[in-house]
């Protein structure tokens, strides 16, 4: 592993124009991520957890301050460029799923691996399926799949890539606590095994507390930063 940054923020903010003023978003929140760490970004709804996350993966820009992924400046980019980074060295993971819904499970899996152009998309599909241990649902289409097996779907399609940092945003938020702690314990297996730099969206502390690093916000504002 090595301890070079794979992430870093600095001085980033996002304020939007309401009708009689600015309205800070995100305000001067700065870190730097070593390659294979784990980062918690907690706080109560609407403190700004998404909207950071949201900047970090280049999905969005800020209004000021900077973001490098991977040693690359993604404010130098336009947003193709952006979409490529991305499509090489992010994975996702979501609150809702986010399948195809007209897609089998294997085929879900198998999507950033067929737009990357992988000839092996079909076997790395099947194997990250097995491996999170869908192996005879493979063929099922994401409604014939409970919330728990859906969201197992999603981690495979994230990690099948071999992706450098993946990015989950409240990825047990909408299953019951039992399916959402299997759910949290096979994340955070599998991020450990492929080396994987998570970057995790939660507002549960005990998820948060399973990560090596914290930013925690509120109002948009960094109130306690740990680890990074």
């Amino acid at each position: 592993m090595t301890h070079s940054p794979i992430l870093e923020a600095e001085a980033l903010g996002k304020h939007v124009a309401a009708a009689t003023e600015e309205l800070d978003i995100l305000s001067g929140v700065s870190f730097s991520l070593a390659a294979g760490a784990s980062l918690a970004i907690v706080g109560a709804s609407g403190s700004g957890k998404s909207t950071l996350l949201s900047l970090l993966a280049g999905l969005d820009t800020p209004t000021r301050g900077k973001v490098r992924m991977a040693g690359e400046d993604l404010g130098a980019m336009d947003e193709d460029g952006r979409a490529r980074l991305r499509g090489r060295v992010a994975g996702f993971v979501f609150q809702s799923f986010q399948l195809l819904p007209e897609l089998t499970a294997l085929e879900n899996a198998m999507l950033p691996l067929e737009l990357a152009g992988r000839a092996d998309a079909e076997a790395v599909a099947g194997d990250w399926l097995a491996r999170v241990g869908l192996a005879a649902r493979r063929s099922h289409t994401p409604r014939t799949l409970s919330g728990g097996e859906q969201q197992r779907v999603a981690l495979a399609r994230a990690f099948a890539p071999g992706p450098q940092i993946l990015f989950a945003d409240e990825p047990t938020g909408s299953l019951d606590t039992h399916t959402g702690e299997r759910i949290a314990d096979l994340l955070f297996e599998l991020n450990a095994s492929t080396g994987t730099t998570l970057v995790l969206v939660t507002h549960d502390e005990k998820l948060a507390a399973r990560c090596s690093a914290r930013l925690r916000l509120a109002a948009g504002q960094v109130t306690e930063q740990v680890g990074v």
